[in-house]
């Protein structure tokens, strides 16, 4: 193994993914383990994640667990963390990934069960789960966290207010969570920008397509296995003195 492949190397860690078992949470699980690492891969249905928990076994032999979970509910949350530690009795890697943005035609429509939803899942679930498993990671020797952000956090637009406004509270768990948990634990957070992962299907590809010519520098949208490298980075001791920060992977969309 060469020097810098070594710096990315995850043999004998155990990283645990949520909303894992598509899109950008399965690109990322497929990679760690890859790289080494045995996997738990969490999402709401469990027949997904079983499968993408079979492919893991069989293209790189590292063991992976799938978890049913919603990672609003805060006692699923909870029964998550304690089952990767029942199965391999440590978490080294911690991705908060999973995510949810209903649509809505118009502010006023968004109604208080859909806006707790919407926080719940992608603030509420991932501040407990860092608290847990940040903890028992700073007592076990250390580890590295990564918060899923979105550059809706940076740059909200009208049809995802609720959407917006929790991953700018994701953004704001970073810096605080690595200061909770310095100097063992590292945390960190990707802001992906638009990706064509299954959530894309539902767009209007060629309007999305006319957009991406004059509003990102790399004029597409990204392809989930292109989160792989920043995933990597954080997961590994290639980041060993990156913590608090945020990496923006977006095409350059944020520079338009």
């Amino acid at each position: 193994m060469s020097e810098a492949s070594g710096l990315f190397d995850l043999s004998g860690k155990v990283a645990l993914v949520t909303g894992g078992s598509r899109g950008l949470g399965a690109a990322m699980t497929r990679s760690f383990a890859r790289a080494g690492a045995d996997v738990v891969i969490a999402s709401r249905k469990l027949e997904a994640c079983e499968r993408l928990a079979a492919e893991v076994r069989a293209e790189t032999g590292r063991r992976a667990l799938a978890v049913a979970c919603h990672v609003g509910e805060w006692g699923q949350v909870e029964a998550l963390a304690e089952a990767a530690w029942a199965e391999f009795g440590r978490i080294d890697v911690l991705v908060n990934n999973a995510g949810m943005s209903p649509l809505y035609d118009h502010v006023r429509e968004v109604g208080e069960e859909l806006y707790d939803k919407v926080l719940a899942v992608n603030l509420k679930g991932p501040f407990r789960l860092t608290a847990l498993v940040g903890s028992r990671m700073a007592e076990d020797g250390g580890g590295s966290i990564i918060m899923v952000s979105s550059t809706a956090s940076v740059n909200p637009g009208p049809n995802a207010i609720p959407y917006a406004a929790a991953k700018a509270g994701l953004n704001a768990l970073v810096p605080a969570f690595a200061r909770a948990f310095a100097p063992t634990v590292r945390v960190n957070g990707i802001v992906p920008g638009p990706f064509l992962t299954d959530i894309s299907k539902a767009w209007d590809m060629e309007a999305f397509e006319a957009r991406a010519a004059s509003t990102i520098l790399l004029a597409r949208g990204g392809q989930a296995e292109e989160i792989a490298g920043a995933a990597l980075y954080f997961a590994s001791e290639a980041s060993s003195f990156t913590t608090g920060a945020l990496l923006t992977v977006s095409g350059g969309t944020a520079a338009r």
